[in-house]
C-alpha cells in the first residue's frame, strides 16, 4: 500500500490535528507526493498523531505545494511552496506544540466554526492579494473537501439540489428555473443553457443523451480539469439534474485521456454516486433512471466541438457534422442530445439550491453569474480565479494576478485561447462579459487568460496560435484546412523577415473569409488572434515587414548581433563558442562579428559576461 492510498483510508477524528495536502495536478507537479511521504515519515519519527487528508486545487497554483494544518480550536493555516525540508519544523511546532510556523504560513481562514482562535501575525485567506474580489461559488468546495469522499460533498450540501429536483420539481420547472437564472454555456459561445435544455426536451424519443464536454484543449486552460479533480460530484450532480430535465436515458462525460487524475476521480465519483442511489436505476426512488459513462478522448482540439465530440463517442473520426439538424434534435446516434461543458453543469446545483432570482443578481445585464479563469503567462499569481461577470481585465491582472513579474510592463492578454484575441493595455478597464469581449475582438472561450509582457512579440504570438489551429484542423472543410495553413505560412514569412507590404491586407481578407466559410467553430474563430493583433499591434507587423526588425528581439531571424568595442574585454569567449567561426579578434583587438557568416544562434550573447554584445 502506498502512502498516497494509505492516507485516503484514514477516518478523521475531530479532536485530532489535520494535515491537508493539495493533491491536484498542480500540487502533484510541484512535488506533493514527496511532501506527503515526508509528512508520513516525520509523524512517525516525531511520534505525533494527525489525520492526513487530500484535497483538490484551491486556485493558488503559484504557491503549490500547499499544505494546510487544522489544530483543534484554531483557524486553518495554509503553508505555501512547501518543500520536504520544511516539513519537520511545521510538524514539530504546529502539530506538536500548536503554534503556526509564521515564516512558512501564507494565510489562515475560519471554516464553519467562527469561535476558534486565530493566529496573530498571519493574514486571513480573503485578505490575500489573489483572493480579494473573488466570489467562489463554483469553486466553493475545491481545496476544502476530499474529492474522493462523497460524505464530505454531502456534508457541504451536496446532492441536496438533486433531491429537491426529483422530489419537488417537474422537468419543465427545472428548465424554467435554469432559464430564469440567465445561465449561459461556459464552454465558449455563451448559448443560454435553459433554452438549449428546452429545445432538447421537446423532442420525444426512446433514447436521449446528456453529454458533458470535458475536452479542455485551449493552451493555458485548466479550469475544467481543476473542477473535475477538486469537486467532481458537483459536475455529476448538475449533469444528472440536466438529464432529468430533458428526459435523458444515458449520459457521457467526454474527457481527454491527458487528464488521468480527473478520469480516475470521475470513475470513483460515478461508483460512489451509484452506491448511494444518486445515479443508476430509480434514482432516490423517484422513478427516474440515468446511466453515465466516461469516454476518454485522444486529445484532438476539434473534439471540443459538439458534433465532432459525438462522432468520437460513436467510434468515428472526430470531425464536425453539417447542421441542421441540431444536436438537440438528432445528435449522438441520431438521438436528441444535450451537451454542456464542465463549468456549466457545476453551476446547476448551486442555482437550484440558492434560487434563480439570487443567481440572476450576479453579473451584468446579459451575462449572469461568475466565471472561472485560469491565469497563466507573465503573471505573478498564476492559478484559478472565480469572479462575477463584469469584473474588469485590470482587476484580474493586477488586483488578483498581482501584476507582471520582474517589473516588466503589461502588454496584452489573450482571452479565450486560439478562439480568442489579444487585448492591449488600453482595454484594461473593459468589463469581462460575453458581449464586451466579442466587441473588443476576443471571446470568453472556456476561460484561458494568458498575460504577456513587453518582451513578447505579438506577431510571433499570432503565429503560435495559428500554428496550433492549423495543426488541430480536422481537414474536413477547405477554408479551415487550407486557409489556416496559408495564413500560417504568411505569418512565418513575416517573422523570418521575408514579409511583404500586401501581407497585412491578405491576412485580414483571409480572416474574414475563413470566419464566414468554415464549417465549425474551430475554423470560424481561428483567425481571431491574427485579427486582434493586426487591430491593436499593427505597428509590430509594420516593423517586421518594412524595417525587418522585431521590436522585442523575439524573432531570431531578424536579430542583428554587434560588438560594442569599448565594452569588449578581449577575453575571446565569444570567439571560442561561435560554432561557425563568424567572430574574429585577438587579445589585443576587440571582437568583430561577420554578419554574413552569423547564423544567429545567440551563443555569443549568452557567453559574454561583460554585456559587450548587443
Amino acid at each position: 500500500m502506498t502512502n498516497e492510498t494509505m492516507h485516503q483510508q484514514q477516518k478523521p477524528n475531530p479532536q485530532t490535528p489535520k494535515i491537508i495536502i493539495g493533491m491536484a495536478s498542480c500540487g502533484l507537479g510541484a512535488g506533493a507526493r514527496s511532501v506527503l511521504k515526508s509528512v508520513v515519515h516525520e509523524l512517525e519519527k516525531q511520534k505525533l498523531e494527525a489525520d492526513i487528508l487530500s484535497t483538490g486545487c484551491i486556485g493558488m497554483c503559484a504557491h503549490e505545494v500547499l499544505v494546510d494544518v487544522i489544530f483543534p480550536g484554531r483557524t486553518r493555516v495554509t503553508y505555501g511552496n512547501v518543500k520536504t525540508t520544511m516539513v519537520p519544523q511545521i510538524l514539530e511546532e504546529h502539530i506538536g506544540k500548536g503554534e503556526a510556523v509564521k515564516k512558512f504560513g501564507i494565510a489562515q481562514m475560519y471554516l464553519d466554526d467562527k469561535t476558534v482562535i486565530p493566529y496573530e501575525g498571519l493574514p486571513f485567506f480573503d485578505e490575500m492579494e489573489m483572493n480579494k474580489g473573488q466570489k467562489k461559488y463554483i469553486l466553493r468546495n475545491c481545496g476544502y473537501i476530499d474529492p474522493d469522499s462523497i460524505d464530505e460533498y454531502i456534508a457541504r450540501g451536496g446532492y441536496a439540489a438533486l433531491e429537491k429536483v426529483l422530489k419537488a420539481m417537474t422537468p419543465k420547472a427545472v428548465i424554467d428555473e435554469i432559464s430564469k437564472s440567465g445561465l449561459r454555456g461556459r464552454g465558449g459561445g455563451g448559448f443560454p443553457t435553459g433554452e438549449k435544455w428546452a429545445s432538447c426536451a421537446k423532442y420525444a424519443a426512446d433514447e436521449k443523451f446528456v453529454l458533458c464536454n470535458a475536452d479542455e484543449g485551449d493552451p493555458g486552460a485548466f479550469m475544467d480539469r481543476s473542477l473535475l479533480e477538486g469537486d467532481p460530484h458537483a459536475v455529476l450532480e448538475g449533469m444528472i439534474i440536466a438529464g432529468y430535465a430533458i428526459h435523458a436515458t444515458s449520459g457521457y462525460i467526454y474527457v481527454r485521456a491527458e487528464y488521468p487524475l480527473a478520469v480516475k476521480r470521475l470513475k470513483h465519483t460515478i461508483e460512489e454516486a451509484k452506491k448511494r442511489g444518486f445515479l443508476g436505476q430509480n434514482i432516490l426512488k423517484s422513478g427516474y433512471s440515468l446511466e453515465i459513462y466516461i469516454k476518454e478522448g485522444a486529445g484532438a482540439f476539434v473534439c471540443g466541438e459538439s458534433t465532432a465530440l459525438q462522432n468520437s463517442i460513436e467510434g468515428k473520426r472526430g470531425m464536425p457534422r453539417t447542421r441542421p439538424p441540431q444536436s438537440v434534435e438528432a445528435g449522438l446516434w441520431d438521438k436528441p442530445t444535450c451537451l454542456n461543458n464542465v463549468e456549466t453543469f457545476a453551476n446547476v446545483p448551486f442555482i437550484i439550491n440558492k434560487g434563480a432570482d439570487w443567481y440572476f443578481k450576479i453579473g451584468t445585464e446579459h451575462s449572469k453569474g461568475t466565471k472561472i479563469f485560469s491565469l497563466t503567462g507573465k503573471i505573478k499569481n498564476a492559478g484559478l480565479v472565480e469572479v462575477p461577470m463584469g469584473t474588469t481585465i485590470r482587476q484580474i491582472v493586477f488586483d488578483m494576478g498581482g501584476g507582471i513579474p520582474k517589473k516588466r510592463k503589461f502588454k496584452a492578454v489573450q482571452i479565450g485561447g486560439p478562439s480568442g484575441g489579444s487585448l492591449p493595455e488600453s482595454l484594461l478597464d473593459s468589463p469581462i462579459d460575453y458581449e464586451s469581449l466579442v466587441g473588443a475582438g476576443a471571446m470568453m472561450g472556456s476561460g484561458s487568460f494568458v498575460v504577456v509582457d513587453d518582451t513578447t512579440c505579438m506577431v510571433e504570438m499570432a503565429r503560435f496560435f495559428m500554428n496550433f489551429c492549423a495543426n488541430e484542423s480536422c481537414g474536413k472543410c477547405p477554408p479551415c484546412r487550407i486557409g489556416t495553413t496559408l495564413m500560417l505560412d504568411i505569418l512565418t514569412r513575416i517573422t523570418l523577415g521575408q514579409g511583404e507590404e500586401k501581407d497585412m491586407e491578405v491576412l485580414e481578407q483571409m480572416s474574414d473569409e475563413i470566419k464566414v466559410m468554415s464549417l465549425c467553430g474551430l475554423g470560424q474563430s481561428a483567425p481571431n488572434p491574427v485579427k486582434s493583433t493586426l487591430r491593436y499591434f499593427r505597428d509590430e507587423y509594420v516593423a517586421h515587414i518594412r524595417d525587418k526588425t522585431c521590436p522585442t528581439a523575439t524573432c531570431v531571424a531578424l536579430h542583428k548581433y554587434e560588438v560594442t568595442p569599448e565594452k569588449c574585454t578581449k577575453c575571446q569567449a565569444c570567439i571560442r563558442n561561435c560554432p561557425v567561426k563568424a567572430i574574429s579578434g585577438s587579445t589585443t583587438e576587440a571582437a568583430v562579428i561577420n554578419k554574413e557568416k552569423c547564423i544567429k544562434c545567440n551563443l555569443c550573447y549568452e557567453k559574454c559576461n561583460f554585456l559587450a554584445i548587443k
